[in-house]
């Protein structure tokens, strides 16, 4: 019975990719002292399970999905890149590079010393690092032809070297790089919660409760001796916690300026936390009714930010609840959720969740950006045509003193990710991807791409382990360890970042989402992210081209 599956199963390449993908999963959540593979490892060691059974995969079925995933990294990548060398960007620009050049060298000194076969040092700096942008871009450049194969040595050796160096080095890149960011903390004396508060307003702690504590109420001001601040310092000392969206005075509704402080007998329509409202309120103001005048309609809204007025500015220099009466409820950068506190520098691409009038949106659109709409549709147009844009652009190579120079295929397809991920936070109506196909379209992309790279290394991989394994995970362990501890030290000794913040950027700057959850985790706070959010878009390309480099090295 099993030689009958065994002879059927290679026949079906189709087959074997959907069950590689769906072990890979179950093995990907799979749970050991709170630490579980994720994903790409749980498929990368499924993909190395059947490719040393024998079973192979369509080879075009690997390209399909490395196009669609390093395309898709740059369209995420594209609006953040940009914009935040603008801002705050360089600090985490150079510790990107700081950590990706750290890792670089040992990868290529280690590979020396120890006498590694051709490809293994790309491996070891993609494993170590765990990023996969850098395994797409090794691999595409011996494909393309960018990468002279030494002699004794065939395209296919490399990438059985390139792959297998990868798969030995990644799974203590991933589980080494989570236990020091999880140990470093205690074994330095620091306490990461305390410095993660740090970073966030102390009224800002429970900012975003989510819409089910949020209320809207009327009151009427009955005792003004407990009124010591304006409308507009109460707003900012308790953003995302109350916002005033309207004022009705002796009949009248009046504008809500820098300068309005409240009267006895006003008439106050209040968005706020119900917490924060009931606990206040009372000791200035009663309830009341709502009436027909201060009776906003009110609605939930998802704003992406793309006005230079607030690009670069603090959340709370957008003044929004003097404007519109609106109160935000949460900042999501790169699909992670950001800290809501007054200070948090807005960026291109972000999405803003906000809570108010209805008859405030075109307001908010002048002011902040463009509404998210819930549309279900793919401008497949332009990202089909993005991606043939890049892999042209990865054709084209230039002869400088006889040695060709080119981009390769994945260096093209970032060039064209960006600019229209760029374009696109530029002209919403342009290269439309949604949240949710875009993931699915990079999810599937990358797993298509690590199912091929486990399927393919999974024939040599008994091979390499024999004749270089302790050389690979010794190398792979000093890869992994010094650049982080590096990383960690320069942010926070040269860049003056908090070490919650530093360890975010260190996370960021390995790309690695599943370490984030350790450092929040730890952190008992999503303040780190801010640190994640800054280094990724820079990782991502600065690692893609590393794995070009490196196989040319």
């Amino acid at each position: 019975m099993f030689e009958g599956m065994h002879n059927f199963l290679l026949g079906q390449p189709v087959l074997v990719f959907f069950l590689v993908l769906s072990l890979g999963y179950l093995i990907g959540n799979i749970r050991v002292f709170g630490i579980s593979l994720g994903s790409v490892g749980g498929v990368l060691i499924a993909g190395l399970l059947f490719g040393n059974l024998g079973y192979t995969m369509y080879e075009g079925m690997q390209t399909m999905g490395f196009a669609l995933f390093i395309f898709c990294v740059g369209y995420q990548a594209g609006p953040q890149f940009f914009d935040v060398l603008m801002t705050s960007g360089l600090k985490y620009l150079s510790l990107a590079l700081v950590i990706a050049s750290t890792g670089f060298g040992l990868a290529v000194m280690l590979a020396s010393a120890l006498d590694l076969e051709p490809g293994m040092s790309a491996g070891l700096l993609g494993g170590a690092l765990t990023t996969t942008p850098t395994l797409a871009a090794a691999q595409d450049a011996v494909r393309s032809g960018l990468v002279d194969i030494p002699a004794g040595f065939t395209s296919e050796q490399v990438l059985t070297n390139i792959g297998a160096g990868y798969a030995l080095t990644y799974l203590f890149g991933l589980i080494g790089l989570i236990l020091t960011i999880r140990l470093l903390p205690g074994i330095l004396g620091i306490d990461l919660p305390a410095e993660a508060a740090k970073l966030e307003s102390s009224n800002n702690q429970d900012a975003a409760q989510g819409l089910s504590k949020i209320s809207t109420r009327t009151y009427r001001v009955t005792n003004l001796e407990q009124v010591t601040k304006s409308v507009k310092q109460m707003q900012q000392e308790a953003l995302g916690e109350i916002s005033f969206a309207a004022i009705r005075r002796a009949g009248e509704q009046i504008e809500i300026d820098q300068d309005t402080w409240l009267e006895l007998d006003d008439e106050v329509l209040v968005i706020g936390n119900i917490n924060r409202l009931l606990a206040t309120t009372h000791f200035v103001a009663e309830e009341t009714p709502a009436t027909a005048e201060l009776n906003l309609k009110m609605e939930t809204f998802v704003v992406v930010v793309n006005r230079p007025g607030v690009i670069g500015r603090p959340l709370s220099a957008i003044r929004l609840s003097e404007h519109l009466g609106v109160l935000p409820l949460k900042v999501r950068r790169l699909r992670t959720e950001l800290p809501l506190t007054a200070d948090l520098i807005l960026h291109r691409g972000d999405v803003i969740t906000f809570y108010g009038p209805a008859i405030a949106i075109d307001t908010l659109l002048r002011h902040v950006g463009y509404v998210e709409q819930a549309v279900d549709e793919t401008d497949l147009f332009t990202f089909a045509l993005g991606i043939a844009a890049g892999i042209g652009l990865g054709t084209l190579v230039i002869n400088i003193g006889g040695i060709a120079i080119g981009l390769g295929m994945a260096g093209g397809l970032l060039v064209t990710g960006l600019l229209v991920g760029f374009l696109r936070s530029l002209y919403p109506i342009f290269g439309r991807v949604p949240s949710a196909a875009r993931w699915v379209f990079m999810e599937m992309g990358l797993l298509l791409f690590m199912a091929g790279v486990g399927v393919n290394a999974g024939g040599g991989i008994v091979e390499v382990v024999e004749t270089s394994g302790l050389k690979l995970l010794g190398a792979g362990i000093i890869v992994t360890l010094v650049p982080t501890l590096v990383g960690y030290y320069f942010g926070c000794r040269v860049l003056k970042l908090n070490p919650a913040e530093a360890l975010g950027g260190v996370t960021g700057s390995m790309t690695s989402g599943a370490a984030l959850s350790v450092v929040t985790d730890v952190a008992k706070s999503n303040a780190p992210a801010l640190g994640y959010t800054g280094a990724y878009a820079f990782a991502n390309v600065i690692l893609t081209v590393a794995g070009t480099l490196i196989m040319l090295v």
